[in-house]
């Protein structure tokens, strides 16, 4: 799925915490939402899970989406 669309999260931006963690929780709030994994419109270095871009909630552009998933 990496590469195809940057992927639209549910985080805010903020500072990751300076120990190890597993699926660390961000902050509440925020100006900006991350973005993960690239696309096909940009540098191929960002078509990873690892790569984080932040944006505007409101903001749109061909080359970011979301992913749906269904939870029992």
């Amino acid at each position: 799925m990496s590469g195809n669309v940057f992927e639209w999260c549910a985080d805010w931006e903020g500072d990751y915490p300076g120990n190890t963690a597993t699926d660390p929780k961000g902050p509440r709030s925020g100006k900006y939402h991350i973005m993960r994994g690239g696309s096909w419109d940009y540098y191929p270095v960002s078509c990873r899970v690892a790569s984080r871009n932040a944006n505007y909630p409101d903001f749109r552009y061909d080359h970011c989406g979301f992913r749906l998933c269904l939870s029992f």
